[in-house]
């Protein structure tokens, strides 16, 4: 029995192919669809930032420049002594509020009571020896007028003498009159003349006398007297010397920087303590270059400070802009000459001057750091002042009192001792 060969064992194999089913649509996760929007929004708010960004720039943005680089600039009144001395008392501490002409260090005056004393009397002898002078002119007008009339009464008798000698020299030939007779007339002639020539010069003497006198007071009063005036200056002096001995504030301010101690030995000129006027301080804001395209002087600035905080806000306007970079006027200027040059942007000094009623009631302190914020759509007064200032910037009148103290002690005593006499 024969079998028949399998016809699969036979018959080589085919490759099967399979055959492509249609694709299928692919549906999304929850967490893909949630991931999808959350870029879709944030897409949306990066342009929406981007845009209002835009606005804010266009709007508001580029009318502004701001700076934190500000700090609060002020005066520091040095108070130094102008006569030296021996610290005896000390009038204020640092911190205290001082008004100007208030006495902050007192020294040792006995020299200089001792010196004032002195100069009194000297202008008391000078203004009396000009009334002598006076009346040495009035008792010299009057000895001439004397003398003058001795002048007449000598030549009065002069001419008798001669007249006598004449007609005796007549009747000596006839012999009238003896030749001793004539000879005696002639020698009360020869007295005569002498008479009349010592009275003669004596009146030339008077009127030298009231001449010099004259001259030490012709075309000037009493009080201008040259040696009055030299005397009253040497008392205004003494009495400026004397008052000196208390130094006094030159400005309303607060004390700061005290070094003064009791029973030290002052120099003149040496630094005492410092008055600082807070209500005059002003902020120096330092500006990129880049910064200084639009600004001007006069523009309208907002500025807040670390002290207070952005709950107070300070107003101003633009003062001055600096003529130079902080790194021009320093003691070693930058020097670029050298090959590993790196350009550095500069910053520029830009004095911010504060509202006076917004610094009186929240004060500043020198040094506190502000941040500064100028208002571009003024136009500004220009970029340099135009006109030179018509008053001095600043000023004290704390020492004029001194000076008119000086002129009503020299009046007072020059009346003391005027006696009635001219002025």
């Amino acid at each position: 029995m024969t079998t028949e060969p399998n016809a699969q064992s036979d018959t080589p194999a085919q490759p099967q192919v399979s055959t492509p089913l249609p694709p299928s649509q692919s549906i999304p996760t929850p967490q893909q669809r949630k991931r999808k929007k959350a870029l879709l929004v944030l897409a949306a708010i990066i342009v929406l930032a981007g845009l209002g960004w835009l606005a804010w720039h266009f709007l508001v943005g580029r009318w502004s420049e701001e700076t934190e680089d500000a700090y609060v600039q002020g005066n520091v009144v040095t108070v130094t002594p102008q006569t030296g001395g021996t610290v005896v008392a000390i009038g204020a501490e640092d911190g205290q509020r001082v008004l100007a002409g208030q006495v902050l260090v007192q020294f040792d005056g006995a020299d200089a009571d001792a010196a004032y004393a002195q100069a009194e009397a000297g202008l008391a002898n000078a203004v009396r020896q000009v009334r002598g002078v006076y009346r040495s002119i009035d008792a010299g007008q009057a000895d001439v007028q004397a003398r003058a009339a001795a002048v007449r009464q000598a030549q009065s008798a002069l001419d008798s003498a001669r007249a006598d000698v004449a007609r005796r020299s007549g009747l000596v030939a006839s012999g009238a009159v003896s030749a001793e007779e004539l000879a005696h007339a002639r020698t009360q002639l020869a007295t005569a003349e002498a008479t009349l020539a010592s009275a003669q010069a004596a009146v030339s003497g008077a009127r030298e006398n009231v001449a010099r006198n004259r001259a030490l007071v012709d075309n000037a009063g009493l009080r201008n007297n040259p040696q009055v005036a030299a005397a009253a200056a040497q008392l205004r002096q003494a009495w400026i010397n004397k008052q000196r001995t208390q130094v006094i504030s030159p400005i309303d301010g607060f004390v700061a920087k005290r070094t003064v101690q009791l029973g030290q030995r002052i120099a003149p000129g040496t630094p005492l303590m410092a008055v600082i006027p807070l209500h005059e301080v002003w902020v120096d804001a330092n500006f990129k270059e880049t910064q200084l395209n639009k600004l001007r002087l006069g523009q309208r600035v907002e500025l807040t400070s670390e002290l207070y905080g952005d709950d107070v806000v300070y107003h101003g306007k633009l003062q001055s802009l600096g003529l130079g970079t902080g790194s021009a006027f320093s003691i070693l200027p930058a020097q670029n000459a050298s090959g590993n040059w790196i350009k550095i942007v500069q910053r520029v000094p830009v004095r911010v001057a504060l509202e006076q009623k917004e610094l009186d009631e929240h004060p500043l302190r020198l040094g506190l750091s502000m941040a500064v914020k100028v208002n571009l759509h003024d136009k500004g007064e220009g970029l340099l002042p135009t006109a030179p200032m018509a008053a001095p910037a600043q000023g004290t009148t704390a020492y004029d009192k001194q000076q008119k103290d000086a002129d009503a002690q020299v009046e007072a005593i020059i009346d003391a001792n005027l006696g009635g006499t001219r002025d």
